[in-house]
Order: C-alpha cells, then sequence, then structure tokens
C-alpha cells in the first residue's frame, strides 16, 4: 500500500468531510502539522469538532481554521493566545469541551489502544465530572472518561519511512504519537522521507502501523510562539 502523496491537498483528498471529529498534533505552535492545517483550510471543510491541547494563534496553525470558521467545536485543554477563539466562544458561536490535559492525552491514548473508557481522580467535584458517572476505588471517587477516537487524525513528524514509521524531534514529539494512534485514518507530515529499512529499529519512535498517509514538507515555517529578548 503506497503512503507517500504528492502534496498535503493530495494526503486529505477524499478523507475529509463537513462534520467530522478531528485531531490535530501539537502543543502550541510545536510540533503542528503547518501543511495539512492550510490544506484542510483551503480545502473548506467545515462544522468540524476538533481535539487538540490548544487552537494555535490568531493567523497561524489552528487559528486559520477559526478565521474561516471552519471549526463548529473545539476540545482542548488550553485556549490562550487566540483572540479570535476568544471572540467566538465568548460570542456564543463556538463550542469548548474543556479537558485536564492530561486526560485529554489519555482519551486519545485509550482510543488508540481500542479502551473505550477509563476512571481518573482529576476533575471529581469540579464542572469536569458534571453529568458523568462517578465511581469510588478504595476509598477515592474517580470520574468515568471516554476515549476518543477521531474520524481523521492530522500529525506532525520529523522523519518517516516510506511505511510510515515515524521518528520525532524532542518536545515536537508532544501530543502527536496519542493523536497519531487514536486516528480511524491518520495522515503525517514530515521533514524527511527515507526509504525502508533506513531507521534504525530502536529509533522508532512510532510504527507505520498507525499511519496510512505521509506527505513531504520539508522546510515548514516552526514559528516562535513568544519571543523574549533582553531590551
Amino acid at each position: 500500500m503506497k503512503k507517500v502523496y504528492p502534496s498535503a491537498k493530495a494526503a486529505l483528498d477524499g478523507i475529509v468531510h463537513d462534520g467530522q471529529l478531528m485531531a490535530v498534533g501539537g502543543f502550541g505552535l510545536c510540533g503542528i502539522p503547518e501543511a495539512l492545517i492550510a490544506a484542510l483550510r483551503d480545502a473548506g471543510t467545515k462544522n468540524l469538532t476538533v481535539i487538540s491541547n490548544n487552537a494555535g494563534v490568531d493567523g497561524f496553525g489552528l487559528g486559520q481554521l477559526l478565521e474561516t470558521r471552519q471549526i463548529r467545536k473545539m476540545i482542548s485543554s488550553y485556549v490562550g493566545e487566540n483572540k479570535e477563539f476568544e471572540r467566538q466562544y465568548l460570542a456564543g458561536e463556538l463550542e469548548l469541551e474543556f479537558t485536564p490535559q492530561g486526560t485529554l492525552a489519555e482519551k486519545l491514548r485509550a482510543g488508540g489502544a481500542g479502551i473505550p473508557a477509563f476512571f481518573t481522580r482529576t476533575g471529581v467535584g469540579t464542572l469536569v465530572a458534571e453529568g458523568k458517572e462517578l465511581r469510588v476505588f478504595d476509598g477515592h471517587t474517580y470520574v468515568m472518561e471516554h476515549s476518543l477516537v477521531p474520524d481523521v487524525s492530522l500529525v506532525k513528524a520529523w522523519k518517516a519511512d516510506v511505511s510510515g514509521n515515524l521518528v520525532f524531534r524532542r518536545t515536537a514529539r508532544n501530543f502527536n504519537p496519542a493523536v497519531a494512534m487514536a486516528g480511524r485514518t491518520t495522515v503525517v507530515e514530515v521533514e524527511e522521507i527515507l526509504p525502508l529499512g533506513a531507521l534504525d529499529p530502536d529509533a522508532i519512535h512510532l510504527p507505520g502501523i498507525y499511519v496510512h498517509r505521509i506527505v513531504l514538507n520539508a522546510a515548514p515555517e516552526k514559528r516562535i510562539e513568544k519571543r523574549t529578548v533582553r531590551a
């Protein structure tokens, strides 16, 4: 099965549709699939529910999809740094399912592992637990959280071979492996594509069984979210 596609647009053709549940890797602007997000913007796909740690910044990353009003709902753990997100949410134009960061990571990991739900103490006694099943284990109350299995996952990795075995670079690994595992169809943007056998098996972070499509973006922009310098 050929996994390498000639462009981000081609990699999304036929798999993205209005109203889908979609997961996007990254943390802030670190390790975001820039080219795939831009291609999704250009495709005009709308009414999306997007799972991501955060929603980019104004005009970049997922912020682009907010500006074009393609996102109906965000499932996130952090929503700062984006004025358009704030405006839409406060105006009632954007739904938000606020999820603790560790819980969000586990919801994705569990989805990729075929685990439909799990119990956690995080959020007990807060708004996070409202309407959810509670259960006591060893004298402690836990809340049941359902896992997440997105229709499509968009992922950023550093290197891939043609079979989709992935290597992530340092902190850009962040949510990307869990997002890749969880997706029913996973599309990965990488900076280098290598022949089969070129990657040391011990260096592979995620096996290609989780990857369906690969696209090369050899020179991503990699913006710095907040630059701090001396006066």
